[in-house]
């Protein structure tokens, strides 16, 4: 799919995925990242990767916009509608599984928005993670 293709509210959210990679903190890969979510109330956050000399350390935009929404909700109450992620190499890049795993934690309808191999992708987060790990009865 080419980016015309997406709602305009899908393109929104890569509007502010872009705006945010400029903050991006990657002066070791030089790949800035940016992620804009939608939660489920109509809001929209925005994050951005910020790396580390020790590589482990660093933190996935996906991960920091769903932090900077739990903090302006107050909580962990938010669920996310749609996150859309963009790069500064205008590269395929979908989230990392550990990002994937936290989108579940959060939304298990999400939509996510990414430049995939094949174009522009709107996938599902059970198309991503299909079993997502979930809590279990003891």
């Amino acid at each position: 799919m080419n980016k015309s293709s997406l709602s305009e509210s899908e393109q929104q959210l890569l509007e502010v995925a872009t705006q945010a990679l400029t903050k991006a903190y990657a002066p070791y890969s030089q790949f800035r990242v940016g992620a804009a979510l939608l939660t489920t109330t109509g809001k929209i956050y925005a994050g951005c990767n910020i790396e580390n000399v020790s590589y482990g350390l660093g933190v996935c935009a996906e991960r920091n916009a769903i932090a900077n929404a739990m903090i302006a909700e107050g909580g962990y109450t938010i669920e996310i509608k749609a996150i859309a992620v963009t790069n500064s190499q205008n590269v395929p890049c979908s989230p990392c599984g550990a990002c994937r795993q936290v989108i579940w934690e959060f939304g298990k309808q999400t939509q996510i928005i990414f430049l995939g191999s094949q174009g522009w992708q709107n996938l599902t987060i059970k198309e991503l993670l299909p079993e997502g790990f979930t809590e279990f009865a003891l």
